[in-house]
């Protein structure tokens, strides 16, 4: 007789100031997908890190959890552990938090199938080339984490967390940050591993992934499950009307929000003849870029194709290997600001966000009722603030970048996929909220993102950096 793969019953999690999670169960058979959708902030994240045991300081589970027919308390995390990597897998929403920033690519997966599968490590280090190679990293083995675009940490980070062989697999958002191309290339995967007896938990905002996934589907919202069902069924007939405005947030969808810059607008910044190279071919070359005051460009392009870089570049964060980079008066110290792909990284992962915020308003002046009034602007309740950033979901940190960068009043914002953790519906308000801030503000952006919908309806012109060449 079989037994379900993983069964969670009646989970909640809980922090000091209240429930986040309102109970919940389900159990999967092995070959079995359940998809999780909603809202950002709404427990997605936490449902998967209650599951494995793997709860930020100061949140507490409650519940149960059967996996592979052994029981445990959700609170006691540690009676799982030592299924980690082994039968219980975790892709974490931020890669950050799933790389050694001190190990190369090849290392980090070559130490997984040695010491959580037991090969030899001549087999190891083979067995690591090979996943890197089917993950489009082969060339990228040597490299740090650091060295990595978003979409390619992403895809490193997937190879790593599955190498062990775990039969149940938790993926919290596992193709953000990735061209089509590469995401559909990780829904086959994640199909494949469930055709081969894997029970897979999958979290994603993105509506065609989930359609692709098929499988089952909960909807959460502020931490409650408002429906559940076929996957296919829901999406294409939604009975509640949280899911039906949600599927309907699509940017596809989105009036137009880009105002055409005036012909006699000053430029910002200037690149001429820029190029980078990191290991081998350049990641670009001869690169010439004018961005003017007021304007609003898109950047999109291959995953690992120097988007980011090229951003990096005009900010003066990095240097150019040739070519060179004016930055007018108008666009010097903090009047350039960038809204980051992880933006966990882009926090202090201790400090109270609250905190934080109020250097950020010593720094640059203004009341706090600027704060208060941006947070409402993109949906952010106040007292998230009393947290610190490992405590505050990824789509929250986002938003609270794009706050953060709004107070010091730019006048060029660099944003590298500055809604990917957002669900349609928060990301439509948040782009509302960003747009409206632009024109305040007269500032210029720079959008990155593979969402060729949003890229249209955010900006005036569409760039595309392919193959080390811009085009318009």
């Amino acid at each position: 007789m079989t037994h379900p793969l993983l069964t969670v019953r009646g989970l909640s999690v809980h922090a000091p100031t209240g429930p986040l999670l309102q109970p919940l169960s389900f159990s999967l058979e092995a070959g079995e997908c359940l998809v999780l959708m909603g809202e950002s902030g709404a427990g997605k994240s936490l449902l998967a890190q209650a599951i494995m045991g793997a709860l930020p300081p100061g949140l507490r589970a409650a519940g149960e959890v059967v996996l592979d027919g052994v029981a445990s308390a959700a609170a006691d995390g540690t009676a799982r552990r030592p299924a980690w990597g082994r039968r219980l897998a975790l892709l974490p929403q931020e890669p950050a938090v799933a790389l050694s920033p001190l190990m190369r690519l090849r290392a980090q997966l070559a130490e997984v199938h040695a010491c959580v599968r037991g090969t030899g490590w001549d087999a190891a280090d083979r067995l690591a080339d090979d996943a890197l190679d089917r993950v489009g990293l082969g060339a990228a083995r040597a490299r740090l984490p650091g060295e990595l675009s978003g979409g390619m940490a992403q895809r490193a980070a997937a190879a790593i967390a599955t190498a062990g062989g775990a039969r149940v697999v938790l993926a919290d958002e596992p193709t953000k940050g990735l061209d089509a191309h590469w995401r559909d290339a990780a829904v086959r995967t994640m199909r494949d591993g469930a055709a081969q007896g894997q029970a897979l938990v999958v979290i994603t905002h993105d509506v065609a992934v989930a359609k692709q996934l098929g499988g089952r589907i909960l909807v959460l919202r502020q931490g409650e499950v408002v429906e559940s069902g076929d996957t296919h069924t829901v999406l294409q007939s939604p009975a509640h009307p949280f899911t039906r405005e949600l599927l309907a947030a699509d940017p596809s969808a989105w009036h137009r929000h880009a105002g055409a810059v005036r012909p006699d607008a000053p430029p910002l910044i200037e690149v001429h003849g820029v190029s980078k190279r990191w290991q081998g071919p350049p990641v670009f070359d001869q690169v010439d870029l004018c961005v003017r005051e007021g304007q609003r460009l898109a950047l999109v392009g291959p995953s690992g194709g120097g988007k980011s870089t090229l951003g990096q570049i005009l900010l003066g964060l990095l240097p150019p290997d040739t070519g060179r980079v004016v930055r007018h008066r108008a666009a010097a110290g903090t009047a350039c600001q960038k809204l980051y792909q992880d933006p966990v990284k882009a926090f202090p992962p201790t400090q109270p966000l609250r905190d934080h915020l109020r250097e950020v308003m010593r720094r640059h002046g203004g009341q706090w009722t600027t704060v208060s009034t941006w947070l409402a602007r993109v949906g952010l309740d106040e007292s998230l603030l009393h947290r610190p950033a490992t405590q505050v979901s990824g789509g929250e940190l986002q938003r609270l970048a794009l706050v953060r960068a709004l107070l010091a009043r730019p006048r060029f914002v660099f944003a590298d996929e500055p809604t990917s953790r957002l669900d349609p519906l928060t990301q439509q308000a948040t782009v509302r909220g960003l747009v409206d801030a632009l024109d305040e503000l007269g500032a210029a952006m720079l959008l990155v993102t593979h969402d060729e919908a949003l890229a249209g309806a955010l900006s005036e012109r569409v760039l595309s950096l392919r193959d080390g060449r811009l085009s318009a």
